[in-house]
């Protein structure tokens, strides 16, 4: 077993050289079979078919310059294919104009296709230098918040500050775009009328984006979510011309503004895809591999077919990428084992082989396989077959464990997750706390403001859950109003004093409706193990601790007694 991150190796990068060297004493011959079917188009007189053709091969040649790291030929391909592409769609005889970009694109090609060689062939794995951004740009979590009006400023940022974000408030913009180029945030919020005119904050938005693409030409613009009195058409065309995100009219809600600050900013980078690769020819698998690193996705290797059972535990994969023939066992046999398996049933398995017979094919399809890619398989394609498949697989597997409101681990997945912590930690002699959380007055927030309001409440309480809680906690919705929390590795009193910080928080967050705003908080039961040893018990213990604080008056958090 080999993970597929360890990519620098000799071996994998002799064969890309080698690959690289085959691919470039091919050029001249690709060329000029381009430059052949190009007369071929011009002399007859209907040249669709040979058009098709040319497109063809121009397609092969765009991604194949792409894979190898020349970058300039594949540009250059790229912009004919789709070019003759827009052509072949009209079904139109070629214009004069036409040829003649067609005639400069080739020419441009064959002058590029010259320079290609080995020596100047990039490494798939190494990145593309850009220019580099001030260190504090990994400030994801800071929010510049730009408002002249001193209460508002600091009511709005005593509420994003809930939510787990850091805000520097500005209250003129002198000094902004000084503090931009230092220190870019995650974010700006922007009120747009300011002492120097109605519109002053898009124009200083629109100085300061300029400013960042001339010295960062590869950086993203800042987010910016302008936010005004006015709601007149000329005011919001005029924050769509600065390129902003978003326009809010005061008062503002702020679990809207809270909602696209989350969609805007990525807190964690999300998570990669992992592929567990089952192939016996060790540098083929690495060559898909290497092919896999290049777009972000993780991989483990497995070249004996008997020995797959531990990595498949441990990696997770999202797809299995199988060989048909394998020594030991096949890749048929292997695949109905994995399926014989419950946990594994909703793993995609796509076959790699250089069977072409559709009967044999879709014998691999009845043995559980989900795809059939034929060998030899561009790494483009591979990678677009994978990503397919894997997105569709977690989009499917999100339905199954998680809430639809929230995206929280619904009901059933949570407490699955409550029995494998207890199992673990029995193991490894460990703890860990389990909470039960409850909205207060829940029904009186639906029968007052209405359902549409009372969702807003449960979104509000799951997000900050979300953002005050770990990576390695987990949290669901356990039904209607209720959450549950599992904190591993975390004793009582300190998920005590961590839920606490998160009730005080929730309490003072504003919550708006219908132009209407009111408060609501919620109560919690906590219990640890080992203190209860199995489910049941936890999750009776934590209930009860959760109805005496309800009894006590709510808005507070117990520990569950013996």
């Amino acid at each position: 077993m080999a993970e597929g991150g360890s990519l620098e190796t000799p071996n994998i990068r002799e064969q890309f050289l080698s690959l690289c060297q085959a691919y470039t004493q091919e050029l001249p011959q690709r060329i000029a079979s381009i430059e052949k079917i190009w007369q071929h188009v011009l002399e007859e007189t209907d040249g669709q078919e040979a058009l098709v053709h040319l497109h063809h091969l121009i397609h092969k040649l765009a991604g194949s310059g792409a894979t190898f790291g020349f970058t300039s030929l594949g540009d250059i391909a790229h912009a004919l294919e789709s070019f003759i592409g827009s052509i072949i769609d009209q079904g139109k005889p070629l214009t004069v104009e036409q040829h003649q970009q067609i005639d400069t694109l080739i020419i441009a090609l064959g002058e590029v296709a010259i320079d290609c060689s080995p020596t100047t062939a990039a490494f798939p794995v190494q990145p593309q230098a850009s220019p580099r951004l001030p260190q504090s740009e990994l400030s994801e979590r800071l929010i510049f918040l730009v408002e002249d009006d001193f209460d508002q400023a600091q009511a709005m940022m005593l509420q994003v500050n809930y939510f787990g974000y850091t805000v520097r408030v500005f209250s003129q913009l002198a000094g902004l775009r000084e503090a931009v180029a230092t220190t870019p945030p995650a974010a700006i919020l922007m009120d747009i009328m300011f002492f120097e005119g109605g519109l002053a904050g898009i124009e200083a938005i629109a100085a300061i984006q300029q400013e960042r693409r001339q010295h960062f030409p590869a950086a993203k613009p800042i987010p910016v979510l302008f936010m005004s009195v006015r709601d007149d058409l000329v005011a919001r065309i005029q924050s769509v011309r600065a390129r902003g995100e978003a326009y809010f009219t005061k008062p503002i809600d702020v679990g809207q503004l809270i909602d696209k600050l989350d969609m805007l900013v990525s807190h964690h980078a999300p998570e990669p895809y992992r592929v567990l690769i089952v192939e016996d020819d060790s540098t083929l698998a690495a060559y898909y591999a290497l092919s896999l690193q290049q777009a972000g996705i993780l991989s483990v290797v497995v070249t004996d077919s008997m020995q797959v059972m531990s990595p498949l535990i441990e990696f997770k994969p999202d797809l299995i990428l199988m060989d048909v023939y394998m020594t030991g066992c096949n890749g048929l046999e292997l695949a109905a084992v994995i399926r014989q398996q419950e946990a594994y049933i909703s793993i995609p398995i796509t076959f790699l082989s250089a069977e072409t017979n559709l009967d044999k094919q879709m014998d691999a399809m009845s043995m559980g396989g989900d795809d059939f890619l034929t060998k030899p398989i561009h790494p483009q394609h591979l990678i677009a077959a994978v990503r397919t498949r894997v997105q569709r697989s977690r989009v499917l597997r999100s339905f199954m464990v998680r809430d639809s409101l929230t995206g929280l681990f619904n009901h059933t997945k949570i407490k699955e997750q409550l029995s494998i912590e207890v199992m673990r930690s029995d193991r490894d002699g460990t703890g860990f706390s389990f909470a039960m959380l409850d909205i207060d007055n829940f029904k009186r927030v639906n029968d007052v403001y209405g359902h549409l309001a009372g969702d807003r409440v449960i979104k509000s309480l799951s997000r900050l859950l979300k953002q005050r809680l770990r990576k390695t906690d987990f949290i669901g919705r356990y039904g209607g109003e209720e959450f549950a929390v599992i904190l591993p590795g975390t004793d009582s009193l300190t998920a005590l004093q961590v839920l606490e910080e998160i009730r005080v928080g929730f309490s003072q967050v504003r919550q708006q409706f219908g132009g209407t705003e009111f408060f609501v908080t919620f109560s919690c039961g906590i219990a640890a193990f080992p203190q209860f040893r199995d489910t049941a018990r936890l999750n009776d213990a934590a209930d009860r601790a959760l109805y005496r604080a309800k009894h006590e008056g709510r808005n507070k958090i117990l520990l569950a007694e013996d």
